[in-house]
């Protein structure tokens, strides 16, 4: 008879916090009837493993643990100002942003360079498939472009959890891409940044259903709007061969104030007048 009063007691002790916790929540997605897609990740478990210092500025290798684990570039000084998710375009390794990494850490702003589902990385993916996307869409799978998106959602909550500053999302080219569904499905990105990038337009008038959805939500240009009142700042070179710099005028016309657009000499691709520009907003 004594058993009972014991059980109850551990409960309660269960309860006030002695030694038990809660099972994290599933990262989940939604895609409303206008493609508007929303993100809702629980901060992920992460480890650490410091590569250099220099100075007071850090560099770490970063691995989310998510359904994969996703490999970041971390370079920070010990009490930065702000913070940046980067997605590199297609094909860059996160170490190739090495160097931008330390030059915005030596300007006081954190910078987490992801390494994209796909680009050939240590992280595990496949190139860039809408097919395979929407085939995942359909069965109530994880496409991989929202996983990508949930993988820099999943970064800023680290970096707002352990520096308490602003996260920006930013990304160039296919990355810029990725950023934006970021900062569009999840409003505690503080502002995006899109260098060399655009819109898809891939929707079509007579798409219907599941089909319809699934396109507008990987359009940043339909849900860049939704990124407002946050700012949105767009990079584009009017040399630019890979992406027409008539494409990256129309999303930063597709986005709402406050939004800047800036032309900058180059061809595709971040360099370091667009860094310049960037650091000196965000400090």
């Amino acid at each position: 008879m004594r058993l009972l009063p014991l059980l109850l007691l551990a409960l309660l002790l269960c309860i006030a916090g002695a030694g038990c916790t809660t099972a994290p929540s599933e990262p989940t997605y939604a895609v409303d009837d206008d493609g508007t897609l929303s993100l809702d990740i629980p901060v992920p478990d992460y480890s650490e493993t410091v590569i250099q210092t220099a100075g007071n500025v850090t560099v770490s290798r970063l691995v989310l643990h998510r359904d994969v684990d996703v490999a970041c570039l971390l370079a920070a000084p010990p009490s930065p100002k702000a913070a940046i998710v980067y997605a590199p375009g297609a094909g860059v390794a996160k170490e190739a942003h090495l160097e931008r990494a330390i030059r915005y850490a030596e300007a006081g702003i954190a910078f987490l360079v992801v390494d994209v589902r796909g680009n050939g990385g240590e992280t595990p993916g496949h190139p860039l498939d809408f097919s395979a996307d929407f085939a995942a869409f359909e069965e109530g799978e994880w496409p991989q472009t929202y996983a990508i998106a949930a993988d820099m959602v999943a970064a800023e909550k680290v970096l707002s959890g352990r520096y308490g500053v602003p996260v920006r999302a930013m990304g160039s080219s296919n990355g810029g891409r990725y950023a934006e569904y970021a900062a569009a499905a999840d409003p505690a990105f503080a502002g995006y940044v899109g260098v060399s990038t655009s819109g898809f337009d891939v929707a079509r008038k007579d798409d219907e259903g599941d089909a319809r959805r699934f396109l507008l939500s990987i359009d940043p240009a339909v849900s860049i709007a939704s990124i407002s009142p946050r700012p949105v700042l767009i990079f584009h070179a009017p040399a630019d061969p890979v992406i027409p710099f008539a494409d990256g005028r129309a999303l930063f016309e597709a986005a709402a104030e406050p939004k800047e657009f800036f032309s900058f000499n180059g061809t595709h691709g971040v360099n370091d007048e667009v860094d310049r520009r960037v650091m000196a907003r965000c400090v």
